[in-house]
């Protein structure tokens, strides 16, 4: 299924775009910026870009959510990275003149604005700011992908899938109606990212509902007794 172009909102009047590398930009600057991109909509479990795949350009999230993930050998998933409204993906690939290294998928339906890679390298070459910008990103991003790595390293499941409930709940913030994490992701995407089976992931949440560590509602979460999580997540030491 391909992604479907829609009217480009104008990075001028977008909030989202404050977040990223086109940060630096102002006023006409940015209406320029507009006139040059591609707004798509992508449905969920739709892929932004696949692994292996030879980039054509950089995609900024508008709105919505998606995960980066990786295929193993025997053809199993793991998340390596989240991205949501404001983020950039795909310029690593770019930047080394190499194909993906992984895939970016949909995790609901997601608004994102294209920009070719030759207009991304001629701002790249012609604004130092926009160089500096792009390593900013760069740091942050792999920063989150190292944290999650090192946070999950030699921990149990359960302590495992705490970390991560309060890793979503940090990079998305919270639903102010409700106190919900700020994102839906299915059980299968919690197991993905920790490193188990979908299975596992179930019974565990399950475990934290029953516990009351966790509320949920609808196919949001709510930590209701975050000091007991800290302490399964091995935070508090």
């Amino acid at each position: 299924m391909e992604s479907k172009a829609l009217k480009a909102p104008s990075c001028s009047n977008c909030a989202t775009c404050s977040q990223g590398i086109f940060s630096v930009f102002k006023g006409a600057e940015l209406s320029r910026l507009s006139e040059k991109k591609v707004f798509q909509l992508y449905k969920k479990g739709q892929y932004i870009f696949k692994e292996k795949a030879e980039p054509k350009g950089l995609f900024c999230i508008h709105d919505g959510n998606v995960k980066i993930t990786k295929e193993s050998e025997d053809g199993k998933e793991q998340i390596v990275r989240l991205a949501k409204a404001g983020n950039f993906i795909g310029y690593r690939a770019l930047l080394c003149n190499d194909i993906y290294q992984a895939s970016a998928i949909a995790l609901e339906d997601t608004y994102v604005c294209f920009y070719n890679k030759e207009i991304y390298f001629e701002l790249l070459y012609s604004n130092p700011a926009i160089a500096a910008q792009t390593i900013k990103v760069l740091t942050r991003d792999l920063r989150f992908a190292e944290n999650m790595m090192l946070n999950m390293a030699q921990k149990h499941v359960k302590g495992r899938i705490a970390e991560i409930l309060l890793m979503l709940e940090e990079f998305y913030g919270v639903y102010e109606k409700d106190g919900t994490i700020n994102a839906t992701l299915k059980r299968e995407d919690i197991g993905h990212l920790v490193g188990t089976t979908t299975e596992t992931s179930i019974r565990v949440i399950s475990e934290l509902v029953k516990d009351h560590l966790i509320e949920l509602k609808g196919k949001r979460i709510m930590l209701i007794n975050k000091e007991k999580i800290l302490e399964l997540s091995n935070r508090k030491n």
